[in-house]
């Protein structure tokens, strides 16, 4: 049998046959006054939007999110994004012999390199009350760290997003810091490695993850700026260095429009501001990109201003011209 194509490889007009995660479930009610339910359904390879017309209350409970389902139907354009078009679909069953696990997208690295590459940032770290904090959180936290995501949608939302998010930004921190001297790397990493820690309270889990009570009411900037009090409290440090790495957590998305309480107002939060938003922007652009063939438009992605981007065709090798006699 054919192994099914990824659904984030799908083309309008494709048909579907194939087992899915439901990501997300949410219910809505149509012109007519008739219950529907909008589904995100995910494979490894990417997600897309699905409507359920006409949802029975069993339906409402069967198909929520963590639940794999086995789905027919076909793909369509609706407002310049793919959806698809249900035809049948029901629960899989233990015959169907699936598990969750091969319906989830992974970081490119295994968890155990990213650690090493992480405690090898804290180990270059020369200011000791920087370097304590750190270690104390990530020492807290580390195996949610390891295996969240780093949202919920937009950039590196799969298992282990997270702490790839962070591992990719330390590394472009280091190259920038070859160029600007004048930056202070333990802060900037510490910044980097804390920015979105808070996360593992934000969020549910690692996989199909959603809001917790915590995430709604106080926001991943909040609960981390605490946890940075905490650890100073719990390890008796005293000093600046205690409010800049607050300050880090407080101003990393910039503006307050974005969710930032304060600017960034030192020149390392400036730096990590710009290092997340490049992060984040490429991890979007590289998985929109992946899924088109060179020549072709991406969905519009939501996240950069709505903007549909194109992949350009692969060029020719230019043959190099002889040299003049």
């Amino acid at each position: 049998m054919k192994e099914a194509k990824g659904i984030g490889h799908c083309k309008v007009g494709e048909p579907v046959d194939q087992y899915l995660l439901i990501k997300s479930s949410v219910k809505g009610v149509a012109s007519n006054g008739k219950p529907f339910l909008t589904l995100i359904l995910q494979d490894k390879t990417g997600d897309i939007e699905a409507k359920l017309w006409d949802a029975s209350p069993e339906d409402e409970e069967s198909f929520d999110a963590q639940q794999i389902i086995k789905v027919t139907g076909d793909v369509n354009s609706y407002r310049g994004r793919n959806q698809l078009r249900i035809k049948t679909i029901r629960l899989a069953t233990e015959m169907d012999q699936v598990k969750v696990g091969d319906f989830v997208e992974s970081a490119p690295l295994e968890v155990d390199d990213i650690m090493e590459k992480i405690t090898q940032y804290v180990f270059e770290m020369r200011n000791p009350r920087i370097q304590r904090i750190t270690r104390h959180l990530i020492k807290k936290h580390q195996n949610d760290f390891l295996t969240f995501p780093a949202a919920t949608k937009n950039h590196h939302e799969f298992v282990s997003g997270l702490s790839y998010h962070v591992v990719s930004m330390l590394d472009l921190a280091k190259s920038l810091a070859t160029l600007y001297p004048s930056l202070d790397t333990d802060l900037l990493y510490g910044g980097i490695i804390l920015h979105d820690l808070g996360k593992v309270v934000e969020l549910s889990g690692s996989v199909a993850a959603s809001y917790t009570k915590e995430g709604k009411l106080l926001g991943h900037i909040s609960i981390m700026v605490n946890e940075i009090g905490q650890a100073a409290k719990d390890l008796e440090i005293d000093g600046e260095e205690v409010t800049l790495l607050q300050h880090m957590i407080l101003s990393h998305h910039g503006k307050a429009e974005w969710g930032s309480p304060k600017p960034p107002m030192i020149r390392e939060a400036e730096m990590l501001h710009m290092i997340d938003n490049i992060d984040a922007k490429m991890n979007m652009l590289d998985r929109a990109l992946d899924k088109v063939e060179p020549g072709e438009f991406t969905d519009r992605v939501f996240a950069l201003d709505n903007r549909s981007f194109y992949k350009p065709n692969t060029p020719a090798t230019v043959q190099k011209e002889p040299a003049n006699p």
